[in-house]
């Protein structure tokens, strides 16, 4: 019988790297990670006995930071910042995605309606297309 946890099952979120795992897969020292986290560059889980656990995303954000760094020449300071502007972008094309959602079930809804009509008010949805047509109206003389 194999004992393996097997990963491939586990969410990106998932926080269940123990601390000496998640840094051996960053490739940095477990006392970095815990420098990272009082700086507030990743945010671990806590286990019931107050030990830090790590997701994927955990690591996929520590070797980011690794790499600002090294590479870039980032300090802590601005990777800090530009994860949190990230984070915001992220958030805010979400929330636009959730607003298109809404809107586009909204414009079906009035479809809906102006189809269930007796007099249906075309004026509601958009046109694909705009009218030329004249009419021309001769009041009825008595």
């Amino acid at each position: 019988m194999d004992d393996r946890f097997d990963y491939t099952e586990v969410s990106v979120d998932a926080k269940v790297l123990i601390i000496s795992v998640a840094a051996q897969m960053a490739g940095m020292h477990p006392q970095t990670l815990r420098q990272y986290d009082r700086l507030g560059l990743v945010q671990p889980g806590r286990a019931t006995g107050g030990g830090r656990r790590y997701s994927l995303r955990d690591v996929q954000l520590l070797r980011e930071v690794q790499r600002l760094s090294q590479e870039d020449g980032v300090n802590l300071a601005g990777i800090k910042r530009i994860i949190d502007l990230e984070q915001l972008v992220d958030q805010l094309q979400q929330q636009i995605a959730d607003l298109q959602d809404i809107a586009e079930a909204a414009l079906r809804r009035v479809a809906e309606l102006e189809a269930l009509s007796p007099f249906p008010r075309r004026d509601l949805l958009p046109s694909p297309r705009t009218s030329t047509a004249l009419v021309v109206w001769k009041p009825e003389r008595s």
